[in-house]
């Protein structure tokens, strides 16, 4: 129980650092005295670098041992988290982001593995859901801490909160994990795939993160970024597929449950994720919420997620897996669809109860998928599966990203123009009569105008959010149901 708790809230800690720096920015970049452009690299560095990280998990763990990679990737992170809060320039702390993601990639799923290895198999379908409870409270937690933090102490400690974390995890894992340490094996080392890798993640990331602020492919930067990451992405397909030791295994593509289950996987959390980017955002710019308070209206979905988790957990191995995912799948599509009628009148339950509704479904979907994608698999190739399934996730969510922020600003400029159009011209002759001057008028009608353009973008966004939904709860039976039974002891 006491290993259990300590890989879960290490599992926690690390995602809880994907979100917990997004709010924060504004506060670093006036503080070190620099753009908020510039601060946005504070977030990409730790996204490339534990993208990068991930799918190299399954050949860490192998080439180390999976306890000794889990208790040197905590020890490096807690110490890049000191450095963090330490940094006094931009490089400093984009260098330092770097090793902090190089450090917490293997953790989240080396959290996962060492959980299901000190558990008898007939509890790993409940430690899964112990695993879903973390992986889904950190993000939508990570606003909320790191709001708070900046709002009332320093941006400092949204890192220096990390050191007391890790240190407990350290010394815990080495007294209680040493049993559970697998057998290291010597492998050659795919330097060639390993560059390629590099390479082509790199170029995506910052693409994807800069794009929007040099009009995407109107500028000659971003054009040959995305040229370079499209060729750095074929030539490492077709060397991984011919390397005899491959950093990453892509033959795990030929089984139809495996492809199936991570498209699926991939579309969900890209869409799931609108929400998250969204919605804080939203709250902040036109609601009048602060960012603590913001956080709380997507926490609920975590909170509702962490009392539906056991129940998930025990479903997996009584009804077939296939129906869960898309059931709770659907169900989530609902819930999108019916955010995008939110209007600017909205109170604070009206924002919420769909984030309560939501987390119910999250578990159903998180713990029955794993089952299916690792189960269309053989045993042998489960880790590296398991490292691919992690590493889409992640770049699911870094592409959804980019292109929800694209899709809201875009369609707010249209609704915008949609709406001055329709404006009654002697609209500011009624407010007039309301006791507003004639100097405050244009002011007021353009914050209204503003306001509305922001929220119907916003709706728009979420109403395709929900057909991308609704056709990830189909695609999920292109998979044949799984029949073998599933090592969970090497999951990622």
């Amino acid at each position: 129980m006491l290993a259990g708790m300590v890989l879960a809230f290490s599992n926690f800690m690390v995602v809880l650092d994907l979100t917990i720096a997004n709010v924060s920015v504004p506060h670093i970049a006036g503080n070190l005295g620099i753009s908020p452009d510039q601060g946005t690299w504070i977030i990409t560095s730790y996204a490339v670098a534990e993208a990068i990280c991930v799918p190299l998990t399954g050949w860490l763990a192998q080439r180390f041992g999976t306890v000794r990679l889990f208790i040197w990737g905590m020890i490096g992170f807690g110490l890049f988290s000191l450095l963090c809060g330490l940094s006094t320039t931009l490089g400093m702390i984009v260098a330092c982001r770097i090793g902090q993601g190089l450090c917490g990639g293997p953790l989240m799923p080396m959290s996962q593995t060492l959980l299901m290895r000190i558990y008898p198999p007939e509890q790993r379908a409940k430690v899964m859901g112990l695993w879903a409870m973390t992986t889904l409270a950190g993000p939508a937690v990570g606003p909320i801490v790191g709001g708070y933090i900046s709002d009332n102490w320093s941006w400092h400690w949204i890192f220096f909160i990390n050191l007391p974390i890790a240190a407990v995890c350290v010394f815990a894992a080495m007294a209680l994990l040493g049993p559970v340490e697998t057998e290291r094996r010597k492998l050659p080392i795919d330097y060639i795939g390993l560059g390629l890798l590099v390479f082509w993640i790199g170029c995506l990331q910052i693409m994807l993160d800069t794009g929007r602020d040099h009009d995407w492919f109107g500028d000659p930067m971003i054009v040959a970024l995305a040229v370079m990451a499209a060729v750095g992405f074929l030539v490492f397909i077709i060397w991984e597929l011919t390397e005899e030791h491959p950093i990453v295994d892509l033959r795990v593509f030929r089984h139809v449950g495996f492809t199936s289950g991570v498209v699926t996987l991939s579309l969900c959390f890209g869409a799931y994720f609108a929400g998250i980017v969204i919605i804080p955002q939203w709250l902040q710019m036109s609601m009048g919420y602060t960012a603590y308070s913001a956080g709380f209206v997507t926490a609920f979905t975590a909170m509702t997620a962490i009392l539906a988790a056991p129940f998930a957990g025990r479903a997996v191995g009584k009804i077939d897996v296939r129906f869960l995912i898309s059931g709770s799948v659907i169900w989530m599509g609902f819930v999108t669809l019916w955010r995008s009628g939110w209007t600017t009148t909205a109170d604070f339950w009206t924002l919420a109860l769909p984030q309560v509704v939501q987390g119910f479904a999250m578990p159903f979907f998180m713990i029955p998928l794993t089952t299916l994608t690792l189960g269309s698999v053989r045993p042998e190739e489960t880790a590296s599966a398991a490292g691919m399934q992690s590493f889409l996730r992640t770049l699911a969510v870094a592409i959804s990203t980019s292109i929800v922020l694209t899709g809201w600003g875009n369609g707010q400029r249209v609704a915008r123009d949609g709406l001055v159009s329709a404006l009654d011209p002697g609209v500011g002759s009624s407010l007039a009569g309301t006791g507003i001057t004639a100097a405050q008028t244009p002011q007021m009608i353009a914050d209204l105008v503003d306001q509305q353009a922001t929220v119907l973008s916003m709706n728009n966004v979420f109403f395709v959010a929900a057909l991308v939904l609704f056709l990830a709860g189909a695609l999920v039976w292109i998979a044949p149901k799984p029949t073998a039974r599933v090592d969970m002891s090497a999951a990622h």
